[in-house]
Order: C-alpha cells, then structure tokens, then sequence
C-alpha cells in the first residue's frame, strides 16, 4: 500500500511538471497564472472559456497531490507547520478553479457545463478520498495532534490542529482498508448522483411553460406580470401569447392574483411535481440511491443515522435536540394554518359553493383576499414602493449605519451582462472586498436565492486578501418600461443573502481551515438583517414610489408591520414540514430502497397530520437543498438560526437604537470577522453575554403572544452539554470497525465449519 502511494506521487509529480510544459507553451489558460490582475483578483470572465476548466481541474488535483506528496515524503519531525499549515495550504490552484466553476455551473450553465460536472464530479471526489484517506499523510496528521498542547501553538494554530484532525477522522481516517475501499466508492457515488439530481431539477423547472393565450383569462394578475409574461414569451418564440414559468417570479403572480383557477391549479401542480413525473429527469431513484449509501456511509463511519453523522457537528450536536426544537414550532404553527384556512374558507365557499374543496393552490390568492380585507394592504401597490435599486440602495444604507462600510461601482469582468459588481470599503478606508450582484432568472440559472464566494478571504505573506462575493437572486424582472419591483419577500430575501455577504466580505481568518461555521450557525448573520427591512426607520429611507417619487405613507408602513405575523401559520409550516421531512428521511435505519413518495406522506401527513391544503416547501424531489447543496439533514438550519438572529436582535432594541454602533461592532467583532475560530455556541455567548432565549422567535413567528412575555420565563436553547465529538467519533469508529472484523472472523469459521462438514459428508 505504502510503496503504492509513493508511487502515485511521483507519477502525479511527472504529470505536473508535463502540465506545466504544456501550460508554458500555451499560455492560454487564465487558470495557469499565478494571480489574476484584475479588480481584487476577481476571475477574469472575458477570458475564461469552457475548454479551460477540465485542464485546470486537472492541474490543479495534481498540484495538491505534489503538495500531499511533499508532506508524506517528508524526513523532519512532524510540526504545525510542516504539516498543518502545509496542508490548509495545499489546494489553492483547485480552489479557484471550483469556485469559478460552480459558479457559472449554479447561475450561467448550459449542456457542456452539467456534462463536464457530471464528468468531474466522481472524479474530485476520489481526488479527496485520496488525500483525507491516506494513512501516511493521516500519521503526520496525528503525530501533531498527540503532542498539540506541548508545542506552544497559539489558540487559533491549536484549533486548526484539532479541527484538521477531526475531520480526517470524520472522513474514515480510522476505517480498515476494506471499509476505505468501500467509503471512496459510495463518496464517489453520491458525487455523480447529487450532480444527477441537480441537473434533473434544472430540466425539470426549464421544461414547463403555461402559455395564455387570452388576455381575459389574466383577470385579475396585475398589469406588470402580464408584462412579464408576453416579455417570457417572446423570448421563448411563444408567438403572440403569454408565457408562465416554475420560477418564482413569474409563478407566484398567478398564483396570488389569478381569478381562472384552472390556471392557479396548472402552475402549481407542475411546480410541485417536479422530478416526481417518472420521465427521463425523475428524481424518486437517484433520491432512494442517495439515503441508501448515505445510511451505508454513516454506518461505517460509525454512526446509527447519517442524521447523526451530519448533527453531531453541529451546534445542535443530537437529532434528539432538532426534533425537540421543531416540534415545538409545529405544533402551534399547525394550529395556527387551520385558523388560517378557516378564515379564507369563508371566503372560498362563498364564490366557488359550499361543495367546493379548498386546495393547496388556492392558499396564495385567498390569502391575499385575506390581507386586503384585514388589513387594507394590496401587496402590489406595495411593489411600486420597493424597486430593485430603492432596496438595493436601502441595504446599502444599512450597512453604512451598523458597520460604517461604504459601497462604490466597480469595473471588473462579468459573466453576464446582467451582473454588475462594488467595491466594499471599510470603516478606516480599507478595501474590504468587492460585491458582485446578479438578480434575475435565465434558463442557465437554477432557482432560488444564494450567496457564494468566487475569491475566499485569505492571508498572504501577512496581509489580508480581500475576498470577491456573489449574490444570485431570481427576482422579478423588469418589463413593460416599468422597473424590477419586489415583493415583500422578495425584499427580504435581498436582505437575508446581504446578510451573507457581510459575513463573507467582512472575513478576517488567517487558515483556510477555520473560514467555516457550524451549519445551523451559518443562517444567523443572513437572518438577522432581515429583521431591518421593514421597520419604520428603514422604509422611510429606501421605500419611495417609482414613478412619483413619494416617500411609503405612515398609514402603510403601519399596515406592513401590523400584517407582519399574517400568514405566519402557513409559512411556518411549510417551513417545518420540509426541516422535519429531511431529518426523518436521513433517520432512516436500513440501506433498504425506500418508496419515496409514500416515505413523505407517512413522514408528514400520517404521523403529524399535514393538512392537504399545505404543500411542505419542498417536496423531496426538487429538494435541491438537502440532495444538491449541502444541507442534508439540516434544513433544520433556519429555524436554529432563527432563534439566535432574533434574540441576537434584541440586543439593538433593548439598547434603545436600533442602528446602535457600538452593538453592531460588538457583534461584527465576536461574529461576523472570525469564522471557525471558535464554537458557534461560544460567539454567540461572547456577543450577547447570555444563552439564545427562543422566546423573540415564537413571537416573531406569532406562536407566543407579546404581552405574554413579560410573564414567560427564559426559553433557552436545549443544552446537550459540551460534546467530546473526537472521542466519539474515534470510539464508534473503532467500535464499528472491531464490530465487522468479529463478523468476517465468524463468517470465515462458519465457512470452514461448513467445508468440514461437507468434507465428512464426502468421506
């Protein structure tokens, strides 16, 4: 094995130094040169081209294996620095070409990209299984970790050290050479299924289009979504007629203000049954593929449920405590959707008879009749207060009051002519990164809203690097000469991605290997900004009609925030529903195929009573986060986070300025600026000075009455107790592994029992 490995670095060694032949000759690839001299080293866009990411994959895997290669060959005594820093430091030429790559492949893709990913795919996957995986590079690992407290190292280089080591283990550093053959063929596996799913859900969404072909049928959608939609079309070559899409934008308009329910229930069913339609891009197989080998993967790694394996490093550290958390927010919320089904049934028997059965694709439009008659709040005239740039603008705002930054147009290469790019400025005038944008929906984007980093923030030679940020959103587009105007959530959204930029941008990390957070962690600096947005103080400033210039009235302010628990039964619900049927689907206890399809209706209909006229937010097929993003058994993330954003933002209230300078400062210095560097628990402790109370969540959500809590005690988050997560890990490891050693020494003399047997048979 040893003799193999040295071997495969100095065939790996050969084939840099050919690459680098090649690449001087060349001298083409972007990805080849050292630095980029662009704005903030953003990727030069104008001369990247398809044809260079599969060589600079390539070179760059191997690189990092001469870099391995260069610690396993090693004669000195194993240091932090010959070894730990090593390593964080082994990787960069990859690490920039993944992160252009996923970032064309998430929100500018096309057929050669999902084919190169899928090609790709298993084969980074086996590159890593290589590096966490192999035993020498793992005994230098561990060599340093044994002696870590007698070696000086500063409370950052120790949690390196720990954290490196930990995640070599969680990766079956302590598995049999059987079981790592196993282990890299299922990581291998999931790879190429998760990359299978993904594009399927792409398809999927691309490939439906509701045409309306009259006008009249519109009845009732607002004039700029018509727009929209003959804009839809004519891109589309629909010819003279309107287009409707699974996007977001162009659905949800429908869907809330659509008189022709036909056409309410078409758009919704597709949406819903997408990957669920037993074609070419059905997702039920991948799906029972992927909880299959996941489960198997736990299972050797040690763990009874990959659920386990997921939470057991992270803040909530036991499924026990995200089922306790959730299920306390289920039950009211639940109550509560009924009261609001309650409410629009009324309405819905009165204009459709009272034996018309009230479905899930009415829930929008009748809500809507709901918060117009409660409320006198029409959330399209509330549109027109709320362009694109006025928001845009009001987050800007924002984070000139808490942090003092400053945000100023930038010239740098683009992926799409669509995108535009900042520069974010510091406090004390220091570059702090630049900030690129990207709003609207194509075919080549996929769904949702999302934050990423196309250049991480690092260190070099002493001084910061700034890092390059990106936020993707698939807003309302403009049409008709009117501009983008948002909806409330959609406002929101902006707010929330904003929040992760910030935690991105202001990054002030020296090892790679801290840069990360717990997961149910990682939605607390997006969430908290959300709780901004529609405050008086910021409405004032950002919210102003488009056409007329008039600041948001007070009268409609005061609707917007006293409308703010409306509908919260439903959204909550959803928003449970698609967490709890995550974590059940990763609870499952056997490698069997499950049926998908009836998996979900006994997970929430059947065992906790989902009423039929509430889809959960995502149904498994188009679960694009759990099966395609890294939030596998923790959709539960959000409503975590959201119990420390809203205690967190209590700290501005309770301070009596919600712009308050010197808490924003506190909680950019002990949050925002230092990644991993500590437990997630203790950040949060160092900032507010207390436990997170889930009270000002349950009150946000409408679950508890406000003047009830005066008169409630402290509802802090379930404490486990401080988890030895490395002992754990290293003890179900090695039992696991003792466990299936005694199986194959039992089944070897049950074979040799039985060839007795049959040997005295034959005599």
């Amino acid at each position: 094995m040893k003799r193999f490995l040295r071997l495969f670095a100095v065939a790996m060694i050969i084939m840099t130094v050919c690459g680098c032949k090649k690449s001087t000759e060349s001298g083409e690839n972007p990805f080849f040169e050292a630095e980029w001299d662009t704005p903030y080293g953003a990727p030069p866009f104008d001369r990247i081209a398809f044809e260079h990411f599969k060589p600079a994959f390539e070179r760059g895997m191997s690189l990092q294996n001469e870099e391995i290669a260069t610690i396993v060959e090693s004669k000195e005594e194993p240091t932090f620095e010959n070894v730990i820093l090593a390593y964080d430091n082994s990787g960069e030429m990859l690490s920039r070409v993944s992160r252009v790559f996923s970032t064309l492949n998430s929100a500018e893709t096309n057929e050669q990209m999902q084919a190169l990913s899928a090609e790709l795919s298993p084969l980074r996957a086996a590159h890593s299984d290589a590096i966490t995986l192999n035993e020498r590079l793992f005994d230098k690992i561990k060599a340093v970790y044994d002696k870590r407290n007698a070696l000086g190292l500063d409370a950052e280089q120790l949690r390196l050290t720990e954290k490196i080591y930990d995640g070599f283990v969680r990766s079956g550093a302590l598995l049999s050479a059987e079981d790592k053959a196993r282990l890299k063929q299922i990581n291998e596996q999931l790879s190429a299924l998760s990359v299978k799913f993904g594009q399927n859900l792409l398809a999927e969404t691309n490939a439906f289009v509701l045409e309306v072909a009259n006008k009249e049928d519109l009845k009732g959608v607002p004039e700029t979504a018509c727009d929209a939609a003959r804009e839809q079309a004519n891109k589309l070559d629909k010819g003279n007629v309107y287009a409707f899409t699974l996007q977001k934008p162009s659905m949800l308009p429908l869907l809330t203000y659509a008189d022709n329910r036909n056409l309410r229930e078409q758009i919704y069913k597709a949406y819903i049954a997408r990957g669920n339609n037993d074609n070419e891009n059905d997702n039920k197989s991948v799906i029972a593929d992927i909880i299959s080998l996941r489960y198997e993967k736990a299972k050797l790694l040690g763990f009874d449920t990959f659920a386990d394996y997921v939470v057991s490093n992270q803040m909530a550290k036991t499924p026990e405590a995200v089922y306790e958390l959730l299920h306390q927010v289920w039950e009211p919320a639940l109550q509560r959707s009924k009261d609001e089904l309650k409410r629009m049934t009324t309405m819905f028997k009165h204009e459709n008879g009272m034996d018309a059965q009230f479905e899930s694709w009415d829930w929008w439009y009748y809500a809507e009749k709901v918060r117009k008659a409660d409320y006198d709040l029409e959330e399209e005239k509330v549109r027109q207060y709320l362009s694109l740039d006025n928001v845009k603008s009001g987050i800007f705002f924002l984070a000139n009051r808490l942090y003092g930054i400053t945000f100023r147009p930038l010239q740098a290469p683009l992926y799409h002519a669509e995108c535009e790019m900042y520069e974010v400025i510091d406090n004390d005038d220091k570059p702090l990164g630049a900030l690129c944008f990207d709003f609207h929906p194509r075919p080549g984007k996929r769904a949702g809203a999302w934050c990423g980093t196309m250049r991480r923030q690092s260190y070099k030679d002493g001084e910061r690097v700034p890092p390059v940020v990106s936020i993707v959103c698939n807003f309302t587009r403009p049409a008709g000469g009117v501009p983008a105007l948002l909806s409330l959530d959609e406002t929101e959204t902006l707010f929330h991605e904003f929040g992760h930029a910030l935690h991105n941008l202001f990054a002030d990390v020296k090892y790679k290997g801290l840069s990360g957070v717990e997961g149910d962690f990682v939605e607390l600096p997006s969430q908290i900004m959300e709780n901004w947005a529609f405050t008086q103080e910021m409405l004032k400033e950002y919210a102003v009609h488009y056409r007329t210039g008039e600041v948001m009235p007070d009268d409609m302010i005061e609707r917007i925030q006293r409308s703010s628990k409306f509908n919260e039964g439903f959204a909550t619900t959803e928003l449970v529903a698609a967490a709890l049927s995550d974590m059940d689907i990763h609870s499952v206890e056997s490698a069997e195929k499950i049926d998908v399809n009836a998996f979900e209706k006994e997970s929430l209909v059947t065992k906790r009573g989902l009423i039929s006229q509430i889809e959960p937010r995502y149904h498994y097929t188009y679960f694009n986060h759990i099966f395609n993003s890294g939030y596998s058994a923790g959709y539960y993330f959000y409503i975590w986070a959201e119990v420390l954003d809203k205690d967190a933002h209590r700290a501005f209230v309770e301070s009596g300025d919600l712009f308050n300078r010197e808490v924003a400062e506190r909680f950019r210095r002990e949050i925002l600026l230092r990644g991993g560097e500590r437990d997630g628990m203790d950040m949060y402790r160092s900032f507010r000075g207390a436990e997170p109370d889930k009270t000002a969540m349950l009150v946000a959500r409408g679950l508890v009455e406000e003047e009830d809590v005066a008169t409630t005690e402290p509802m802090p988050i379930r404490q486990i107790g401080r988890v030895d997560t490395r002992a754990q890990a290293r003890a179900r490891a090695e039992r696991s592994r003792q466990e299936r050693a005694a199986a194959r020494r039992a089944d070897s003399l049950a074979m040799v029992d039985s060839l007795a047997r049959v040997e005295a048979d034959v005599e």
